[in-house]
């Protein structure tokens, strides 16, 4: 069964090589290939892709929580290219393995208890994306048993500006959890949002291996019964 691997997409090539390095290791893990797709910015299309392959495909969509690329984009790419047996799966957040990726990443970056966090995202207007971000800063605040702001790097509340507020009410250190999966425009945001530390994209994180690797073999599973 074929498996894809659908990322954004960005400008900066360490972001897109990024992409091919995670699906290379979740490759590894499944012990059989991942192809790689980009709904915007670089190419190859999921479009392009599935018309390339042969035979029931598993798509996993490398977004973070649900919005128009998860919901419209992909099932648009996936009709455009007259695949008939493609599954696609859940995007990988709202999830606790996410939540428990992020803090993963909060430790290795030097976070203490009693730091401010603010988690932050790309944007979106989408309501159901909204819901899953809360439900993400909500998971994460009882991981990390303190309240974790939620804010965007290209949409209000912006990062800079609740890291701004947070010092204005006394925080002695802000940390920013990057809820992003690679390198790019919105994370050089977040490094330039004044923050004290501000964690790595979340990536070829091991946690984020195992995740995306649990996506592609339950589809499986589930296509198999």
């Amino acid at each position: 069964m074929n498996a894809l691997l659908v990322a954004h997409g960005t400008r900066k090539p360490g972001g897109v090589a990024l992409v091919g390095r995670l699906a290379q290791r979740v490759s590894t893990a499944l012990r059989s290939p991942v192809h790689v797709a980009f709904v915007d910015v670089v190419g190859p299309t999921p479009s392009e892709v599935l018309c390339g392959l042969r035979g029931p495909t598993v798509v996993v969509p490398a977004f973070l929580a649900r919005g128009y690329h998860v919901n419209t984009d992909i099932p648009a790419h996936v009709t455009a290219s007259g695949h008939r047996e493609v599954t696609v799966t859940d995007a990988l957040g709202p999830s606790p393995q996410l939540a428990r990726v992020l803090a993963y990443r909060l430790a290795e970056s030097g976070w203490r208890r009693g730091d401010s966090v603010v988690l932050a995202a790309a944007g979106t207007s989408d309501r159901h994306a909204q819901s899953d971000l809360r439900r993400m800063a909500t998971w994460l605040s009882a991981l990390t048993s303190s309240r974790v702001e939620l804010a965007f790097a290209a949409a209000e509340p912006y990062v800079a500006d609740v890291v701004d507020e947070l010092r204005d009410r006394g925080a002695r250190r802000v940390v920013v959890a990057s809820h992003l999966l690679s390198d790019g425009l919105f994370q050089d945001r977040l490094d330039h949002a004044g923050a004290d530390v501000v964690t790595r994209p979340l990536g070829t994180h091991d946690a984020m291996v195992r995740l995306i690797a649990s996506r592609f073999r339950y589809a499986r599973l589930r296509a198999a019964a």
